[in-house]
């Protein structure tokens, strides 16, 4: 079984190729911990009208997209391990 790790953010647009440089040399982490795939999904057609969106759940503002960056395992809760507890 493979277990999914994944986020949804609001980026500016102006801002996604300093988003995907970030994200590379995160990725390099997230492989360390055992990712074994990693995906970076950025919206581009995001009007849906019969199921809940994802920019209905963020609220992006003008000018901003939705990323739904996610890792793939064998193991879940990677993400569970790399984030500080308070």
């Amino acid at each position: 079984m493979k277990y999914v790790d994944g986020y949804v953010l609001p980026v500016p647009k102006k801002n996604l190729p300093a988003y995907r440089r970030m994200a590379e040399k995160a990725g390099k982490v997230w492989r360390e911990h055992g990712a074994l795939e990693l995906r970076e999904c950025v919206g581009d057609d995001l009007k849906t009208k019969k199921i809940k969106s994802f920019p209905t759940i963020v609220k992006p503002k003008r000018g901003e997209t939705v990323v739904f960056p996610g890792s793939y395992s064998n193991h879940g809760r990677i993400a569970m391990r790399l984030t500080p507890r308070s």
